[in-house]
């Protein structure tokens, strides 16, 4: 789904992957991020813990470029 985004639309993409245990570790809770499974654009969590279209999420990244 990303890289299709990061074609389409003039965006980075950082896609960060961590096992299970690192995500439920204190290390990462100090970080900030949200719980995975999740989406940000910018500083903002847009979708946590479902699953998310890509239009959906193109519909999302579209609205924040125009703000």
């Amino acid at each position: 789904m990303t890289p299709s985004l990061g074609q389409r639309l003039p965006i980075e993409i950082e896609i960060i992957q961590k096992t299970r245990e690192e995500y439920a570790g204190k290390a990462y809770a100090t970080t900030g991020l949200p719980s995975a499974p999740a989406i940000m654009v910018n500083d903002e969590v847009v979708v946590q813990g479902r699953d998310i279209t890509e239009n959906e999420l193109e519909a999302i990244i579209s609205a924040r470029l125009k703000d």
